[in-house]
């Protein structure tokens, strides 16, 4: 399914640096034999006029540097976790409105990534809700909200959902996202060992029988499964 051509965007990706839960970068991590910052740039391409890899002070670029279109930014204030990131983004965006995603979704959909971009026009911020939870880390933001972003920063809030009540939000509900993404794939983030495992298993899908193990002797779950626990 095609939702058609959004309007100009940023994409956004927030590469972070080493994950503690992982013990390692996960960006630079494969699955499906392609490493995971390379498999979320791809699903953007073709949406964003440019993409913004966003990381932490002193990582340095890891990946796709000499990409056109995609460059590497270091955090304007650091250890501000995901809402450090997005304000870097925003404040440094072509575009008015931006896709954010983080680098550890393996499982991206271009069409819905698309459909959040279209809605964007007349909005400051476009995001999923899935089972009563907002997605934040894989949402559209626009450059309107820097200044409530540092107002955020004054008060020692990093907490990226408290943005919303200050800012023009259009939620995106399930039934909207399965038209594009039914088993909502695009929401499964990896924090550990054994979320790799299983995001390459489903990618693989040349074990039958270990995915059918790991499933309960049903076929490939749902992220709700998949990631029970994480956002």
């Amino acid at each position: 399914m095609n939702a058609g051509k959004p309007p100009g965007v940023t994409a956004i990706v927030l590469a972070g640096g080493l994950s503690k839960r992982l013990g390692r970068d996960k960006a630079v991590e494969t699955v499906g034999g392609v490493p995971l910052l390379e498999r979320v740039v791809d699903a953007l391409a073709g949406i964003a006029g440019e993409t913004l890899l966003i990381t932490a002070p002193g990582l340095g670029e890891r990946a796709l540097s000499g990409r056109l279109g995609v460059r590497w930014l270091e955090d304007v204030y650091p250890g501000k976790g995901a809402m450090g990131g997005i304000y870097t983004g925003l404040r440094y965006a072509s575009f008015l409105h931006s896709l954010v995603v983080a680098c550890d979704m393996p499982f991206l959909s271009s069409d819905l990534l698309r459909y959040l971009a279209g809605l964007a026009p007349g909005h400051d911020v476009v995001v999923p809700l899935l089972g009563g939870h907002l997605e934040p880390l894989h949402a559209v933001y626009s450059r309107n909200c820097l200044g409530h972003i540092e107002s955020l920063f004054e008060q020692g809030n990093l907490k990226v959902t408290d943005l919303f009540p200050q800012v023009k939000v259009r939620t995106v509900p399930e039934t909207e996202v399965d038209r594009f993404d039914p088993r909502r794939l695009s929401f499964f983030n990896m924090n550990t060992r054994a979320d790799l495992d299983r995001a390459r298993l489903r990618m693989g899908r040349g074990n039958a029988e270990a995915a059918m193990a790991l499933c309960g002797g049903h076929s490939m779950p749902s992220v709700e499964s998949m990631s029970a626990g994480h956002s």
